[in-house]
């Protein structure tokens, strides 16, 4: 199965961002009014914000995915990440995905991890937001949060990520360019749970 765009406006930003070699939109929600010291404190903290839903707190759930365990399935329409557990199960976790137009839907592989990865905000985005760094070290204050989970296709790099936030009010929302916002805490679980070659299914 191969990657598929929902709309032809995905598949410009992409070719924007293949062109700059940045990462594909990921990025924060921009112009939020949120300081600096705001920003820190949600990307370290170790608690659900009282006003995220239930939902979208991580929890073992019976498997609805069918996929073998070790397998991450991803559901955009009801904003979980369904990481495969043995015996039925699966851990489910609460994602933010991309907004109308920056949807997309297939299959990939876990192609490479990192812990608190840089930011290099596109060319598109740059446009927008010239106050924008050209990139931003990793740390608290960068949208990509405490891990990042980089989304392979036949060897080649997709340019879509499953990421942290430091803006933890947008999970269960569709508010992004495309990649997939976990918790910190959430995607630092994912990350030391998924090895490097993991299937990864985005319905």
């Amino acid at each position: 199965m191969t990657l598929r765009w929902v709309r032809s406006q995905a598949f410009s930003t992409l070719a924007v961002c293949l062109a700059a070699g940045a990462l594909a939109g990921c990025g924060g929600a921009a112009g939020t009014g949120t300081s600096s010291s705001g920003y820190v404190a949600a990307a370290m903290a170790t608690s659900y914000p009282d006003t995220l839903p239930v939902q979208f707190r991580r929890q073992q759930v019976t498997d609805p995915t069918g996929e073998a365990p070790g397998t991450i399935v991803i559901n955009t329409s009801d904003k979980f990440l369904y990481l495969v557990e043995p015996d039925g199960k699966a851990m489910r976790y609460g994602v933010g995905v991309g907004r109308e137009g920056f949807g997309w839907t297939g299959e990939a592989k876990v192609g490479a991890k990192q812990e608190w990865p840089d930011w290099v905000p596109p060319a598109e985005m740059l446009q927008r937001r010239p106050d924008l760094p050209l990139r931003m070290a990793g740390g608290p204050e960068n949208p990509l949060g405490a891990r990042a989970l980089y989304l392979h296709r036949d060897g080649k790099d997709t340019l879509f990520r499953i990421h942290g936030t430091n803006e933890p009010k947008t999970i269960g929302q569709a508010m992004s360019s495309g990649c997939i916002r976990m918790v910190n805490f959430d995607v630092e679980d994912l990350y030391q749970r998924v090895p490097l070659g993991a299937k990864v299914v985005v319905r």
